[in-house]
């Protein structure tokens, strides 16, 4: 059962796969703004691991980040969340990130919980009619093999 209080860190190594310059969110060899996002939500995924009824799971619905310190290539930067309220389904993280050198960012993160069955369908629905929006205005909608959409602009004719 899940209870407010629950705790839980996971790290990363800053390397040149994940700076603003590789990801295309600035041009320097520092961790990434987006990187320190994907960070804060693997975190409070974590934190849920082992801990929702079977067939559960969340979704994020909600961040707000500050990126307050640039993490060269060749630091750590980890990553503390701390589920401050449960509200429902809804889930509130404290995220608190840090490399050798200080803390680099905090926030909240906001999740849902979901049951697998139910959003599944609705999620191939949605994914139904942006694809076939896409197709009109001529983009495409890529999946992944786990289902993570990328649009990419196609080629006018």
């Amino acid at each position: 059962m899940l209870e407010t209080g629950l705790t839980y860190s996971t790290s990363v190594l800053v390397d040149e796969t994940n700076t603003a310059a590789t990801v295309g969110s600035g041009e320097l060899p520092v961790f990434a703004t987006p990187m320190l996002l994907a960070l804060a939500e693997a975190c409070c995924c974590g934190c849920l691991k082992g801990q929702l009824e079977a067939g559960m799971t969340s979704v994020g619905t909600q961040v707000n980040l500050s990126h307050t310190a640039a993490t060269p290539v060749g630091m750590t930067v980890t990553c503390t969340c701390e589920l401050t309220e449960i509200d429902g389904r809804r889930l509130v993280f404290r995220v608190t990130m840090s490399d050798e050198a200080g803390e680099v960012g905090h926030g909240t993160h906001e999740r849902f919980l979901v049951g697998k069955e139910r959003f599944i369908p609705l999620y191939r629905v949605a994914v139904k009619a942006l694809t076939e929006y896409l197709d009109k205005s001529r983009k495409l909608l890529i999946l992944s093999s786990d289902e993570t959409a990328l649009f990419v602009n196609a080629a006018r004719s």
